[in-house]
């Protein structure tokens, strides 16, 4: 996407679980448990950032090549990226060197199964500084823990952020929640700290907080970051996110966002489209596949302008700021949602996507991660892609918001059903094969975890996959 000729700015997540670290019939490390954790942390603030976001999770993946493809694509990104390894730290007898052991990993194929340690270096060095974190999460075999001890720390590029524990061989694994300590510890970080503190911060609390085994390699070590000085003056002195300002009726924010849509106008590489119609062409979707229930703008009460008069004049009503952190965050009577389709129905969805992306983070702020209206605002946004014909946006948005619907209801509930109906809908009309292939792994996950679903969905899904894996991508 292009606004006046220059390459939308976008962050990316990619999440990558390695090979398990286990010691005999003990588990250390779980890496499908810790990418499980951190896929219902919101990706705004998973990676600190209110951009568009690209995300990518990667579990049980084999080939070294398919990882650095996802890899490179990742580093290709002009906004923030945050990249999570988590799984078992080996190195090659031949060449001792690291490697990070994916799935099937043994030691006789290391050189050909996982991924070489350097080439993670390689592909973010060019990246510009301060716009990428490396978060680890690691257990190093016997092999690799003498080579980590003579190192002292993993060798990575000054340009990038690397934070995270290798834990040593030999210690017991993760309790019951099969997530290991430092992952835990991070996630609950998030979840105390309404406003995200910056990656060294969340690093040193997580570090003092989680119970390491003996011996742990902390990279970097706690000291060196509580011996910055004015670390914690840092967060109290940044200044208020746009998202803070909206909250708390900051009226010179609209003149802001007037004077930008001004400035920038809203271009899409193709004209505005009508929504997609309830009823799918194709006979095997059923006609609730294209619909879902909240994102509706809902008629507009007395207390409110017209839809459309408010869309030409505030798209951010002054006189309904952001609502109360104790209340409803959306009050029936200063519901912003009509507002957000008013802007809709007249084609400024980058406005109305910024209106909901405001939103959604202020509901996060008050209600935390793990608020049902959180959930409801990606809806909202996936609805908003989903007119915009961005099908790609739309799947990825509707993929999370029923992952973490699963995560809090049962697999029978309607809007979970729903939500997944919608994210299998919009992927169907998605037309860039290689688009298509990518976000089809996740939905099949999905589609999976829904016994109670009209089964057709998941037999469609896996032949379409098929048929995407054997079409060759157009260059």
């Amino acid at each position: 996407m292009q606004i006046n000729g220059a390459v939308q700015q976008r962050g990316h997540v990619l999440l990558v679980a390695g090979d398990t670290a286990g010691r005999r019939r003990t588990i250390q490390i779980e890496p499908s448990a810790n990418l499980a954790a951190l896929s219902l942390i919101p990706v705004p603030v998973l990676l600190g950032s209110d951009l568009p976001t690209d995300t990518t999770y990667l579990d049980g993946v084999r080939d070294q090549n398919a990882l650095l493809v996802k890899l490179r694509r990742a580093a290709a990104t002009r906004g923030p990226l945050l990249v999570y390894l988590s799984g078992r730290l080996t190195v090659d007898r031949r060449s001792h060197q690291l490697y990070l052991a994916l799935s099937g990993t043994t030691p006789s194929t290391v050189r050909y199964t996982a991924l070489p340690w350097e080439w993670l270096g390689i592909e973010l060095r060019q990246r510009p500084a301060g716009l990428t974190t490396v978060l680890l999460d690691l257990a190093a075999d016997k092999g690799a823990w003498p080579l980590l001890q003579d190192y002292g720390a993993l060798p990575a590029p000054s340009s990038i952020e690397v934070y995270g524990t290798v834990a040593p061989p030999g210690f017991p694994g993760p309790d019951s929640s099969h997530v290991s300590a430092y992952t835990r510890a991070w996630i609950e970080q998030l979840r105390s700290n309404p406003q995200r503190p910056t990656s060294s911060r969340l690093h040193a609390m997580a570090v003092s907080a989680a119970a390491l085994p003996p011996g742990t390699l902390v990279v970097p070590a706690a000291p060196e970051l509580t011996a910055v000085p004015g670390l914690e003056q840092e967060q109290n002195a940044r200044p208020l996110s746009t998202v803070q300002r909206v909250a708390s009726g900051d009226t010179a924010f609209i003149s802001e966002l007037r004077e930008r849509s001004a400035q920038q106008p809203a271009t899409r590489e193709a004209p505005p489209r009508a929504p997609a119609p309830d009823r799918p062409d194709d006979h095997q979707y059923p006609a609730h596949a294209s619909s879902v229930p909240l994102p509706r703008a809902e008629p507009v009460r007395p207390a409110h302008p017209a839809p459309k008069q408010a869309a030409v004049q505030t798209p951010i009503p002054v006189q309904h700021p952001g609502p109360d952190a104790h209340s409803n965050p959306v009050p029936q009577q200063q519901d912003p949602r009509p507002y957000v389709y008013a802007l809709a129905r007249e084609g400024r969805f980058t406005d109305a996507t910024l209106l909901a992306q405001s939103w959604e983070t202020h509901t996060l702020q008050t209600l935390g991660i793990d608020s049902p209206h959180a959930t409801q605002w990606i809806e909202i946004r996936a609805d908003l892609a989903k007119q915009a014909g961005n099908y790609v946006l739309a799947t990825q948005l509707w993929i999370s918001a029923g992952r973490t619907r699963l995560a809090h209801q049962s697999p029978d509930a309607h809007e979970v059903l729903t939500t997944a109906q919608s994210a299998h809908y919009c992927w169907t009309q998605i037309t860039d094969t290689s688009k298509a292939r990518e976000c089809g792994p996740e939905l099949v996950a999905l589609l999976r975890a829904l016994p109670s679903l009209d089964r057709r969905h998941l037999s469609v899904a896996q032949q379409r996959m098929e048929h995407l894996h054997n079409t060759p991508t157009r260059r």
